[in-house]
């Protein structure tokens, strides 16, 4: 850096007039890279620069490009300096955005600065960037008054110090005032003084006798110039007037005086008093006091009485603006004799400021799923004031995840610190406190709320992990048979509970077959009707699934009981009902009363009371000999059997179930009333017609048969019959081209017998000319193929195939008659129910 800008010193050199501008922002900038490079970004420019002008190349000096910062959000985020300095992203260069007026903007303060931080939002980076302002000689030296007038009496002796004057340059630097000289000096010269703030003031003094006789006005020109180019002056006429002789001047009790005074104190508060005594009496000896060298700023602070020499404020004292005051004061008397000494006055910091919380950079909603240290929020705290009473501490409240920690000066950084659950707390109100150490201490806090938004990790919950569920048998199909119901502790879609069925066997079957699960609301309904008989309770799961990426799920378990319905009839086991035994029991007539006859055994699938069967005689030859038990079905005597009582004896006792409404069998019992068989066989020759009858029926039933066959036979030559006339018709169309489009009629049969396929169809398979030549061979359909239509299944024909001999077709040739041996079957159709 040193060896080029050598090289742009030689380069420019012989332009010392006309180029001083840009000589000096061209040291500027060698100065701002020296300094960027030692890890700092600063920027030097002179004043009064045009708006647009070139400040710096800050993407450059970062290290990235303008579309990085453009797209990374960049921005100037300093309140104070936004309206000088401009950022312009698409170049990524900081620009002039006002004119600046350096002793508008900082006055004598030296060196002049803007100070501002760029941030950036993607990534989130904060730079601190410092422009200098630079003087320029665009103000003239000039004094308060235009022109002065001095009495000085004849009798003052050389040396006598005459006046104390100082005149005003807004520039600082090599810029700003000088030196003075004074026009003429036949009888006064000047002295150039330095303050102890580096501001230089002029004493004139007497340098040679005054002769008032010869002259008594002499009029003068002190000249302040500045070190500029070019150079500028301002000049203060002085017109002295030489009186008659006072030969002792104001002598004041200190050679200065020091002061101090806190910020903001009232107006009319006694600063200091000054003293000055003179020697001469009467009007020589009266003493007045007056300000000089004396900024119009300062002099509208303060105020000086005249005659008591007392300092008083008189307008707003602030810290911040200035720390200390530095005050000319002038004693004169009456004659013309004066004295100068100077007053310094210190302002003591109050803690008049609070702090100020900036909100500069602020994410919401942050994810319940950030990692610790996710920055959420960036804030400046700031407190204008000096020492322990600019010191900020921030914090703050407590008892939430999160924390406040210190990056650049005066900037801080909110993190996460903990775990975050949305579902505990939806949004957390954050309130920065910013407490400086003055006393008493000031404080500001700022709030801001912050929201949590949602992330999928809460599985669904149902209400209890086993339901029970009762179900009446015989219901009908889509019957809601119960409700389960889950919750998801998250939100939005996450929240979004589906409920699906985990498919299980019932059976054999899918039980997806019996129950189905509404995916919205979780009703549970029957797909089919249940038959307690078959199945008294079963178990499903059911899921609750959530709308969340990846989903989250939970099982509950539901078990249902079928409940009993009277839907089947008493079954008699006992006696067995045949057409060929005319009797069943024998009574001898000896019997007595209660004599066991027989017992009718009967049979109740339901359960419960539906099964609970009770007995009852309906019909009887003779109802004063039998009766039967009402609970255990006996069929006993209730009298004596004797002589008169019939032999042949015919009871029927009715089963009746105790189920609503109630079911019941019939069963009939013949008993006969005898002591031997012989005398039975005699008794039931009256039943000789009841033998026609079955003769009857015998022939009959010859009769069809005969005529079944006959049907049969005939049948069986018209086929045969058919079938070689088709085997003829193919031969001839052999070599034919007409096509012949197959027909393909189902044929299936429901063999369950449940009803819902009662027909039976016959199938036939047509063939083309050259079907003969294909390797797979398409005979008759001889065989005989059932179909099973499952009603437990979802839909699909399961295949059964039972296959017989196919018929030789007589009179057909030998290649027909290999063709038809083949076996035919079907394959597995899927059949929408």
């Amino acid at each position: 850096v040193m060896w080029i800008s050598m090289l742009w010193f030689d380069a420019t050199a012989s332009a010392r007039n006309g180029r001083c501008l840009k000589r000096q922002v061209q040291t500027f900038i060698l100065v701002s890279l020296f300094q960027m490079i030692l890890g700092q970004i600063r920027y030097s420019i002179p004043e009064e620069m045009r708006k647009g002008s070139f400040v710096g190349n800050v993407a450059e000096d970062l290290g990235m490009n303008a579309k990085q910062m453009k797209s990374g959000g960049a921005r100037i985020v300093s309140g104070d300096s936004s309206e000088y300095i401009r950022l312009d992203v698409d170049k990524g260069t900081l620009v002039v955005g006002e004119r600046i007026d350096r002793e508008q903007l900082c006055g004598q303060t030296s060196p002049c600065s803007l100070s501002f931080e760029m941030i950036m939002m993607n990534p989130m980076q904060l730079h601190s960037i410092l422009v200098e302002i630079l003087d320029v000689n665009d103000n003239a030296p000039f004094f308060n008054e235009k022109e002065i007038k001095l009495d000085i009496s004849e009798s003052a002796l050389p040396g006598t110090q005459i006046l104390q004057e100082s005149a005003t340059d807004p520039d600082v630097g090599i810029n700003t005032l000088q030196g003075y000289t004074l026009h003429p000096t036949d009888h006064f010269n000047i002295k150039i003084q330095t303050g102890p703030d580096g501001s230089k003031y002029v004493e004139m003094y007497l340098y040679a006798p005054l002769d008032r006789e010869k002259n008594d006005n002499l009029p003068l020109t002190l000249t302040a110039v500045d070190g500029g180019e070019p150079q500028r002056s301002g000049a203060l006429k002085i017109q002295i007037a030489v009186l008659d002789a006072n030969d002792n001047v104001p002598v004041f009790t200190q050679p200065h005086f020091k002061a101090t005074v806190t910020e903001n104190a009232a107006k009319g508060t006694l600063v200091t008093t000054v003293r000055a005594t003179d020697r001469d009496e009467g009007l020589y000896g009266q003493v007045t006091y007056y300000f000089t060298r004396v900024s119009n700023n300062f002099a509208e602070l303060f105020a000086l009485h005249e005659n008591t020499g007392d300092i008083t404020v008189s307008g707003p004292i602030d810290y911040e603006k200035n720390k200390h005051y530095e005050l000319g004061v002038q004693a004169k008397d009456q004659g013309g004799q004066s004295a100068s000494t100077k007053v310094i006055i210190d302002v003591i910091d109050v803690n008049d400021n609070v702090p100020l919380i900036t909100l500069m950079s602020f994410s919401s909603p942050v994810s319940e799923d950030a990692i610790s240290g996710t920055t959420v929020a960036i804030i400046n705290v700031k407190d204008i004031d000096s020492d322990n009473n600019g010191k900020v501490d921030c914090s703050i409240n407590t008892k939430i995840p999160f924390a406040i920690q210190s990056s650049l000066k005066s900037y801080y950084t909110l993190v996460t610190d903990g775990v975050l659950d949305r579902e505990s707390n939806v949004e957390y109100n954050i309130t920065f406190t910013a407490v400086d150490e003055g006393t008493p201490p000031l404080s500001a806090s700022k709030t801001i709320t912050l929201r949590i938004s949602d992330v999928n990790d809460n599985a669904p919950v149902f209400e209890l992990s086993l339901y029970s569920a009762n179900v009446m048998e015989n219901n009908s199909p889509g019957v809601s048979v119960f409700s389960v119901r889950a919750h998801d502790l998250d939100w939005g879609q996450n929240a979004r509970v589906s409920y699906l069925l985990i498919e299980s066997q019932l059976n054999g079957n899918p039980i997806s077959s019996y129950i189905s699960v509404n995916a919205e609301t979780g009703v549970i309904q029957a797909v089919r009707s249940f038959d307690y008989e078959q199945t008294k309770s079963f178990e499903m799961y059911i899921k609750a699934q959530d709308g969340g990426s990846p989903p989250l799920s939970s099982n509950a378990t539901v078990k249902i009981s079928i409940h009993d319905q009277n839907d089947n009839a008493p079954q008699v086991l006992y006696p067995v009902q045949t057409s060929s035994s005319l009797v069943s029991e024998m009574v001898p007539r000896s019997a007595d009363v209660g004599y066991l006859v027989t017992k009718v055994v009967a049979v109740d699938v339901d359960s419960g009371q539906n099964a609970w069967l009770s007995y009852k005689l309906q019909k009887a030859t003779d109802r004063a000999l039998f009766e039967v038990g009402l609970q255990n079905g006996e069929i006993r005597t209730i009298r004596q059997v004797n002589d008169k009582d019939a032999v042949k004896q015919r009871l029927t006792v009715v089963v009746e179930d105790n189920g609503q409404p109630s079911r019941s069998a019939t069963v009939n019992v013949n008993v006969a009333v005898a002591d031997s068989f012989p005398e039975v066989l005699s008794e039931f020759t009256d039943f000789t017609r009841d033998k026609e009858y079955n003769d009857n029926l015998t022939f009959y039933l010859v009769l069809a048969l005969a005529v079944v066959s006959f049907l049969f036979i005939t049948c069986l030559v018209v086929i045969i019959s058919v079938k070689i006339y088709r085997w003829r018709q193919s031969r001839i169309l052999y070599h034919s081209n007409l096509p012949v489009i197959p027909y393909y009629p189902p044929r299936y049969a429901d063999t369950l017998g449940t009803g819902t396929l009662q027909h039976v169809y016959n199938y036939e398979v047509c063939r083309t000319t050259d079907s003969r030549k294909s390797d797979c061979q398409f005979p008759r359909p001889c065989s005989q193929n059932v179909l099973i239509m499952d009603p437990s299944s979802t839909g699909t024909m399961q295949r059964m195939q039972s296959e017989k001999n196919i018929l030789d077709e007589p009179d057909s040739p030998l290649e027909v008659s290999r063709q038809v041996e083949n076996k035919f079957s079907f394959t597995t159709a899927t059949w929408p129910r």
